[in-house]
């Protein structure tokens, strides 16, 4: 492989999406990958710190992620942070899919996202992400 120059990585078309079937929901989501960013905030929006103390917050985590990722077919964003609330009141399947695909995407297991959660903790977990 040839190394590569800084304007190559930067012109770099390297953010993938993929179409994820939702028959509860009558179509298909297209589910955007996070660029390097984006992956670090989604790690800092589940873990909380209070004083030294760090815990995980996994709550609604399948929806607050797919309000995030989820894209129109131009790639823009559909849903606010504010309207993953009433996204987590959907199909628990179809945003389960959705939420796999992403994880896929960002290139994290359930396993590597159980981890990035103890790592951010520093080992203390008070939940855990299921299939």
């Amino acid at each position: 492989m040839a190394l590569l120059t800084k304007d190559a990585i930067l012109a770099a078309q390297d953010i993938k999406t993929v179409d994820v079937e939702c028959p509860e929901w009558g179509g298909t989501v297209r589910i955007k990958a996070p660029n390097g960013f984006e992956r670090d905030e989604f790690e800092q929006m589940i873990t909380k710190r209070k004083g030294k103390d760090v815990t995980t917050d996994l709550r609604n985590v399948r929806a607050r992620t797919v309000a995030r990722f989820a894209v129109d077919e131009n790639g823009t964003r559909m849903f606010t942070d504010q309207e993953a609330g009433a996204l987590g009141q959907k199909s628990a399947a179809a945003l389960d899919r959705c939420f796999t695909a992403w994880l896929d995407l960002a290139g994290l297991s359930e396993k590597e996202m159980e981890e990035v959660a103890e790592n951010l903790e520093g080992g203390q977990s008070d939940g855990c992400i299921t299939g």
